[in-house]
């Protein structure tokens, strides 16, 4: 597979893991959507501002979003690119259980009834 040459197991794990969390997955998603400021995502969540800083860093320790100053705060851009990899590994898997479907089908159509 192409894909795993792209990405070693310990990046897929850091991305899926990271991905295991709604909030995470949420925060991936605004800041996909538009930059912000670990302060503004904080309000948008029933929790600290330092269990966001935590959940931002395991994203960023995934190579999901980057963080960066900006003046007193840290802005969060999503990674599309990281989001295409991911995707990328999941099609592959993809692409290998239809082939595996396609010749269990090819298998049944030629069994005697």
């Amino acid at each position: 597979m192409v894909v795993e040459a792209e990405l070693t197991d310990d990046e897929v794990d850091r991305i899926f893991r990271a991905l295991a969390d709604s909030t995470r997955r949420d925060i991936v998603r605004r800041s996909l959507a538009g930059e912000a400021s670990v302060t503004e995502l904080a309000h948008a969540y029933d929790m600290s501002f330092a269990a966001v800083q935590k959940h931002v860093a395991i994203l960023e320790g995934a190579g999901l979003v980057t963080k960066h100053p900006h003046g007193r705060e840290r802005k969060v851009r999503g990674n599309p690119q990281a989001i295409r990899r991911a995707q990328a590994l999941l099609d592959a898997y993809e692409q290998i259980w239809r082939a595996r479907v396609d010749r269990l089908d090819a298998l049944l159509a030629d069994a005697p009834e």
